[in-house]
């Protein structure tokens, strides 16, 4: 199994990273991929202290949308800050990146800006891309259609069937977390079972949204196996088939050029 999206950077895991680490290696996990906030030091400092733990660990990193107005009237500078993040930390994906108008913590012109921006460094790199978008749909593809042949995953998907077909007739993979384990997630879980096998992927977004029966507490990377057997009952085939699948899936969203962790 791969959990291909945490933040075990996050201050959350400084008191007991070692356990949480420990316990996502007992649960199976060959690796993880964790996501940093590009020009976030602390994040830089904690994610050293990951690599020293837990080597198998890969990275994205990318001006989350909450973050994109740090980089106001800036685009330069963000698209200087990405690159410099990705060469630095050895990055294989760049994400999360998008666009978030739930809460509005930047401009929503900014956040295009710095989204659009951050798309061509993508390309320019022939990185995968991991889409964070809240009630944003619609811009959020609009902007994706000018970059042909940008390939990536919708993380955290929390979106509808119509969504996920347009998803999906993108070439893009669908990432299931926590939430699908909701037992109100109904139509969420129509969505579990849609996803063709080759384009699912799953992850925990830990610290946040923790499954049943773990829902209101920290969510940490070992989850990910919770997730993946309520896929499976959804989907009505093997939990272990399906952690395999799901892994398989992880190394053709990752590309040719990058050799995921085995253990």
């Amino acid at each position: 199994m791969i959990d291909s999206h945490c933040h075990l950077a996050d201050q959350a895991f400084a008191g007991d990273l070692d356990e949480v680490v420990r316990r996502a290696q007992d649960a199976g996990l060959q690796a993880a991929m964790c996501i940093l906030s590009a020009g976030d030091e602390q994040e830089a400092a904690a994610a050293a202290r990951v690599r020293d733990l837990w080597p198998a660990v890969i990275w994205s990193t990318g001006i989350h949308p909450h973050n994109a107005g740090t980089f106001h009237g800036r685009v330069g500078g963000a698209v200087e800050c990405v690159r410099d993040w990705v060469a630095r930390h050895g990055a294989v994906a760049l994400g999360e990146i998008g666009l978030d108008y739930h809460y509005d913590f930047s401009p929503r012109p900014t956040q295009r800006e710095i989204f659009d921006a951050q798309l061509g460094v993508a390309h320019d790199l022939n990185l995968p891309i991991v889409i964070h978008t809240r009630e944003a749909t619609d811009d959020t593809f609009t902007i994706l259609k000018n970059h042909a042949g940008i390939r990536g995953v919708f993380h955290c998907f929390t979106g509808d069937m119509t969504m996920a077909r347009h998803a999906l007739d993108l070439g893009f993979y669908i990432s299931l977390a926590g939430i699908v384990t909701f037992p109100k997630a109904v139509e969420l879980k129509e969505v579990g079972r849609f996803v063709p096998d080759e384009r699912l992927l799953v992850e925990t977004d830990a610290p946040y949204l923790a499954p049943v029966p773990h829902r209101g507490k920290r969510n940490e990377p070992a989850y990910v196996s919770r997730v993946i057997d309520v896929l499976a009952e959804l989907r009505a085939t093997d939990a272990l088939d399906l952690a395999q699948q799901t892994t398989r899936n992880f190394a053709a969203f990752l590309g040719p050029t990058v050799t995921p962790p085995t253990a």
